[in-house]
This record gives structure tokens, sequence and C-alpha cells, in this order.
């Protein structure tokens, strides 16, 4: 055939590497093939030296980290912080009677020493920790006298009937039930609140270390079955649970790297050849991680995904370097000089698609949230190692050790017999056949009422978390089951939205503060989702009332400047967490039923109307604190950012695929697979019931990436023999028969490897492999299929136009097709 004779004359069978021309090739072949030994002892030295590093390497996650920064009402809550302590990191432990209520003596006793335990335990902001044996929390009532109080633990709580009825007696005067005490009166609650740095070390503090601490010395320590139980809840738990969930993550990343193994082991038969793909992609993962090491970053659970995300992309490059060495050294082309073929035909190839793969996870850092940050730099630095453990190193060695002769015998056998229509020749051949009108408008046409529907679906994708608890976390797993039980039997939940009101110094006992204060806590009441509110307004309304005998006509705010500055100073004596000592900073607290993105987007909605309608010069309203009143604003900055990245990626991508093909129509050819790709993930995620977030994010990019690259690899060679003057449909076949049957490979391999993780312990990570191995399996089908499809109505050229009679020839030639392809340098 023309082309192939094309390209034998440009790449003849060379049996003796002496007869090779050292000197052909462009500067980078040379530089790297006639100096194969030098190149090999650098790598191995950056090797060692990066896998020395990984010793050190961390397991940690920051709270500060996974909330968007630079966003204004975050930066509200960081502004104000110092004055408001505990409405950031808070961990929440309840010790739960199983068997009897909180007035049991011996329960008592051993709820003492948690709190004591807790008090000490390494990262607690112990001035802002809050239980009922904290001083802090105290008790106030009216009597004929005027107010009396005290803490509401008793002073001496000895186990008598009458240490007993004065404990209860506290507890209603102090309004506890439902918050610090459950409502069954069988647990108490401690709120925990963390500091982010430890004081003494200055370093971070380790949530892995923490939670490990809580398990051995709280509730190992303490559970007795059937006479207490603990529940633990808050980021830090969460965190550390992930954590330790990732060791069996390790198992699952084993796994997938077992069966890609296999499975290219079972395609090649060659133990040689598998070992080296496998061990590239290895080497750039160890590169990788020393890296991190290197810039000082840690791994969390939420970039834990990128190393093996670097390993499968390393995976997909490598078996094609390896498939094209294969069919050369089975022409009888030397190793050496097939593993320089093979770098000439793929390496803009291969190039292009990791850069197209470091640029979408590299525009990532639009989301203004530094995990995704981290994540999107980490991922970069790993695909852009690619290019010299995959691109490089592996087609150097395997031009030392080859394949195994057995091997390229069976690959020559089942050239031939899919070159004979037999084996997987009968699929390619029947995939060819999409290059021909009826089956390319078929195909085209499942394609549009696919992506119509699933375009309509995915209209009901979500933003942030959809399900109560800890949605990384399984429903049955303990956290989420400490999680349901709080949520069952206190007013307080852990979703808790805090809008900070900001006024003047000394000026939060001036009655329009305070009006306004009441106004917004009403106004929050109302919300759908919100299950209570409360203030320092609410307080000094008490207050104000028990001045008055108790009597309920004072239950409001009232003009006199002296009985609301006697009752704030009471409020901020007794309840220093309503205001801050300079008596211009008030928390609103809001406890949400859940943390939903409808029901965070509510409150979030009516506090903005509330604060455009009352705002003034010197009283401001703002957004937000909380742990809901962050999942809030980290919602707002990902709906924002969801359709910017997917923009910036697919606009990366069209360049990109510009530059390698030069052609517009190509483009279209490439990328209208992808956009298919994206909506369906999205109307997939729709129906699972997940939710676009921060742990969804890298992955809905990562299925543009993945997607060009089997493009770049078949269109290039397609476009290259359509080039060399070969019809449509022979073309596209060379080209299924080259690099698309390995594109096949790969899909199928790494959606083996990744549908695993559907059972894994973490549920984002779960999500994560679901929607993987849809879009690997997807992409692979839209390559495979509506590639040739597109390209019958966008790509054909003067070779496939049906052959004329000079009788029917036109008087005048129309314009031929013009069909650019991939520059590669063959000399």
């Amino acid at each position: 055939m023309l082309s192939d004779n094309k390209q034998q004359a440009a790449m003849p069978v060379v049996r003796d590497p002496a007869d090779f021309d050292k000197r052909s090739g462009n500067l980078l072949e040379r530089l790297v093939f006639n100096n194969r030994r030098l190149f090999i002892a650098l790598c191995l030295l950056v090797t060692v030296f990066l896998g020395l590093q990984i010793r050190h390497l961390e397991v940690n996650a920051s709270f500060d980290k996974v909330i968007p920064q630079g966003h204004p009402y975050v930066q509200n809550y960081f502004e104000n912080r110092a004055r408001l302590g505990g409405l950031g990191n808070v961990v929440r432990v309840v010790v739960e009677n199983p068997n009897g209520t909180i007035f049991d003596p011996a329960f008592l006793e051993k709820t003492k020493e948690i709190n004591e335990a807790l008090f000490l335990t390494p990262g607690v902001d112990r001035a802002w920790m809050k239980s009922v044996w904290m001083s802090s929390v105290r008790w106030t009532e009216v009597t004929e006298e005027g107010f009396r109080g005290g803490p509401v633990m008793p002073e001496v709580i000895d186990g008598s009937a009458k240490s007993i009825e004065e404990f209860k007696r506290n507890i209603r005067s102090a309004g506890l039930v439902g918050g610090l005490v459950g409502t069954d009166y069988k647990s108490l609650m401690f709120v925990v609140p963390l500091l982010e740095q430890d004081a003494a070390s200055g370093k971070a503090l380790s949530y892995g270390e923490f939670s490990r601490y809580v398990e051995e010395n709280i509730r190992g320590k303490f559970e007795q079955p059937g006479k207490v139980k603990v529940h633990v809840i808050g980021f830090a738990k969460l965190v550390g649970d992930l954590i330790d969930g990732m060791h069996q993550v390790i198992t699952y990343f084993g796994i997938a790297a077992a069966v890609a193994a296999l499975v290219i082991y079972v395609y090649t038969r060659c133990v040689r050849s598998t070992v080296l793909v496998l061990a590239c992609s290895c080497v750039a993962v160890a590169w990788l991680l020393g890296i991190i090491r290197l810039m000082g970053y840690y791994i969390d659970p939420y970039s834990m995904l990128v190393p093996f995300l670097v390993f499968a992309i390393g995976v997909s490059h490598a078996v094609q370097k390896m498939n094209g060495i294969m069919q050369d050294i089975g022409r009888g082309t030397h190793k050496y000089v097939a593993a320089r073929y093979t770098f000439r035909r793929l390496f803009l190839a291969g190039f292009t698609a990791l850069l197209a793969d470091t640029v979408g996870f590299g525009v990532l850092m639009v989301i203004d949230i530094p995990v995704i940050k981290d994540l999107a730099l980490t991922a970069s630095i790993g695909v852009a190692l690619l290019i010299f453990t995959n691109l490089l190193l592996l087609p150097v060695l395997l031009s030392h050790v080859g394949v195994s002769p057995s091997a390229v015998a069976r690959s020559l056998a089942k050239d031939k017999a899919a070159h004979d229509g037999r084996g997987a020749g009968a699929l390619w051949l029947k995939l060819e056949h999409f290059t021909q009108r009826g089956w390319a408008l078929g195909a085209i046409a499942v394609a549009t009422v696919l992506t119509v529907v699933g375009f309509v679906i995915s209209l009901g994708v979500k933003i942030g978390d959809l399900d109560p608890g800890a949605p990384e976390l399984r429903a049955d797993s303990r956290y989420n089951q400490d999680a349901n039980f709080i949520r069952s039997h206190y007013r307080l939940s852990n979703d808790q939205f805090v809008v900070i009101v900001k006024t003047k110094d000394e000026m939060c006992s001036d009655y329009r503060v305070l009006r306004e204060t009441e106004n917004l806590t009403w106004t929050l009441r109302q919300v759908p989702g919100v299950q209570s509110a409360n203030a320092m307004s609410d307080n000094v309304l008490n207050l104000v009332a028990g001045l008055q005998e108790g009597n309920p006509k004072w239950l409001s705010t009232v003009r006199n400047p002296t009985l609301l500055g006697a009752a704030s100073q009471w409020t901020m004596t007794d309840n220093p967490e309503l205001v801050d000592p300079a008596c211009s900073t008030i928390p609103v607290f809001a406890y949400l039923a859940d943390h939903k993105a409808e029901t965070l987007k509510g409150v979030v909605q009516a506090v903005e109307k509330f604060a455009a309608e009352h705002d003034s010069q010197d009283l401001k309203f703002l957004l937000a604190a909380g742990p809901a009143g962050i999942e809030a604003v980290t919602n707002i900055v990902v709906e924002k950012a969801n359709r910017l990245m997917l923009l910036y990626v697919y606009a990366a991508v069209i360049v990109l695929c510009y530059v390698t093909f030069r052609s517009w129509r190509a483009v279209l050819v490439a990328v209208i697979p992808l956009v298919i790709t994206s909506i369906l993930c999205e109307a997939l995620m729709a129906l699972l019931g997940i939710g676009i977030k921060v742990s969804t994010l890298p992955v809905i990019a990562l299925g543009v990436g993945i997607g060009v690259d089997y493009a770049l690899y078949l269109l290039s060679v397609q476009l290259q023999m359509q080039r060399a003057g070969m019809p449509l449909g022979q073309a596209y076949r060379h080209a299924m028969e080259f690099t698309g049957k390995v594109v096949a490979l790969v899909g199928v391999t790494l959606a083996a490897g990744v549908v695993t993780w559907a059972w894994s312990p973490i549920k984002f990570q779960a999500d994560m492999g679901i929607l993987l191995t849809f879009m690997f399996l997807w992409n692979m089908v839209g390559a495979l299929v509506l590639i040739p499809a597109l390209s019958h109505f966008l790509l054909r050229t003067e070779a496939d136009q049906p052959v004329r009679s000079p009788a029917q020839a036109p008087r005048k030639a129309g314009r031929p097709v013009q069909v650019a392809a991939a520059s590669h340098n063959q000399r």
C-alpha cells in the first residue's frame, strides 16, 4: 500500500544498529538516545535521591486549606476569628449512659475524668472549651432579691440526692437541655475548639495524631459496654478517620496496579516489557512524592488520588510506546532502532497529551481553595514528570532490553490475523464501518440523543454535599453513626452557621444593635432547615425581664440604656462566647438540620437580604463563620469555579489540539466526544446523588485530560495516513492496528483498576472510582466510535472521492478537502 511504502521508506527496517544513522532525528532524540547510559544513570540518581525523601512525607490535613481563603465572607471570619473563639474548627464529644441517666454518680465521675483528659489534649483551645464541668458554663435565675447564679456543676457533687437535685436545677436554669445535655438526660456534650497550630512548637495540628489520641485516650480508655459510650464528631475527627481509611485505600491502589499488570501481560505475554511499563510509571510516582516532601507539602485525603492518577496516565502512555517498539521489532528492526522509530512517531502526540493533562490540572488553580490549588500543582508536576519517565526513559530502557522473541512472534501473528479480519481484526473491521455514511449517521444520532437526555438530567446536579452527616464516609461508618446520635438527641447540631454582627467598640449594648440582632435571629428561625437560632440579644432579653421580676412583658428590647448595659455586662461575664471583650462583635448562631446545598443557600440568601436592608455605617452583618457557614461559602466558590474551570480546560485542549493537528476540523473531531463525556458525567452524578464539590471537581477535569490522550494518539496516526494518500477507512483501520487497540486496552485496564474503589470505606473515593470508571470507558468508546463517524463528515480527503471516468469528470476541478496531520520528524 502507498502509505506503508512511504512509511517504510521513511523508517526502513534496520537489523544492525551499525547501519543506522545516529545523527538522524531531532535534537532531543539525539541527545537522549546517543547518551543512553548517561541518561539512565541520571534518572537512577534522581530516583534514589527523591525516593529517600518519601520516608519523611507526612499525611495530614488543614481546616484552613479546605476553605476559600480569598472570598470576602471567609476573610470576615479570619478577621474576627481571634475575637470569636471556637467558631471554626470544633470537635464535639458526647458521652452517653446507655442504661441510665447523666445523674448516675459513677457516670458523672467518668465524665469529670473525660473533661480533664480533653482539656489536656494537645491542640485544644482550652479558653473556649465548654461542658457542664467547666466553670465558665453558668446558670442564672431571678429571685425576689434579684439575680442569683453560679457554675452549673455544684461545688460539691458527691452523689447525694441533694447535690444531684441541685445539679438538675442548675441545668434547667442554664437552659442546657438540647445544648450541652441530651434531650433525654442520658448524655453530656463536650465542645472542644482546636488550635490550627501548636502554641509551643508552632507546628500545624496533626489531625491524624489528634484522632488517634482521642481514640486511645478518650474512647479507648473510658468507653465501657453498657455503661459509657463515647461519640465524637468534627472536622479533625473526620479527617483523622479519612487518614486511617487511607491505609485501606492503598490496598485498592495496589489492586488497581495488579490489574493493570495482569492485563498488560496478557496482551504482550512479555514479562520484561510489562515490568518496565509499570516500573517507569512507579518511578514517576516516586519522583512526585519526593518533590512533594521537598516543597514542604503533605499528602491529605483530597490529594491522595494524585499518585494513582499519575500512575494511570503513565501506564496509558507507556503501553503505546511498548506497542510501537514491539511492532517495529516484529518487522525485523533492531530494538535500538525500533525505540528511536517509536519515539519519532509518538513523542509529539504523547507530549501534547501530557501537556493537555498538565494544563487540565493546572486550571484547577482558578479555584480559590488551597487544598485544590495544592492538588492542581502536585498533579501538574506529576504529569509533567511522565515526559521524562514514560516518553524518554521507557524507550531508552526498551532500546536495551527489547521484548521477548515469543512476544514478538505472538504480536506478528495477532497483526496478521487482524489484517486478515480474524480475531481482534474482526472488531477493527466493524469499527471501520463507522467511517461510512450510514454507520456514521447512526453513531452521531445515538450520541446526540444521549447528549440531549444527559444534558436534561445534568440540570439536576447539585452543588455541595447531598447527604446528612459526613458524606466523605459511608453512612454506616462509626463517625456517621455518632453524628446521627448527636443530631437526634441535641438541638444544637454540628451544622452551625454563624453570622457576625459588627459594630463600634463598647456598642454591643446599644438599643439599635440589640434590636437589629434580635430581628436577625428571628429572621433566621423562619428559614427552612434552621432548627434554632440564638444570640446575645436572647440573653439580654431574659436578663432584663428577670430584673423586672420575670414579667413576660419585658421580653423585648428596651430603650433604657441602664438596663441594657447591666444585662449586657452580665452576659459578657457568664457567656463570653456570645460577645467579644471589646463589646463590638456579636455572633448570631443558627443550628441547621443538615448541610445540604439547598439549606445553606437559603440561609445565605436570607442573611444577604437582611444585611442589604439593615447595614449601616456603624452596624454590619457579616458572613460567615461556623462549620456550616464555611461550607456555604465553599459551595459558592465551587459553583462559580465549575463552569470557569471547564471553560479553561477546553480552551487549553482546543489550542493544544490545533497546534498538533493544524486543522480546526480535526480539533472538532477530538473535542466533541470530550464535551459529551462531560455532560454525561454530570448526568451520572445527578442520578447517583453525587454533588459537585471539592472532592469531585478534579475528577471532572480529569475526564477531559484522559479523553484527549485517546484522541491524540488515534487521530495523529489516522491523519498521518490520510496525508500519505490513504482513504479514511483504511487510515482509521491502520490507526486502530497501531495505536487504537492500545487505546481500547488502556481504557479497559484503567476502568478495571479504579472500579475496585467502589468498595472503599471512604465514600468520596468510591464516588471518584465510579465516575472515573465511567469516563475511562466512555472516552474509549468516544475515541473508537465517534472519531471515525465525525471524520466521515469533517476529515475526508480526495482519496475518499469516488473514482470517475474521464467522461464523468467535471469540466472544472473542485477544490480538494485539506487535512492537516501532526508533524512528526521522520528523518
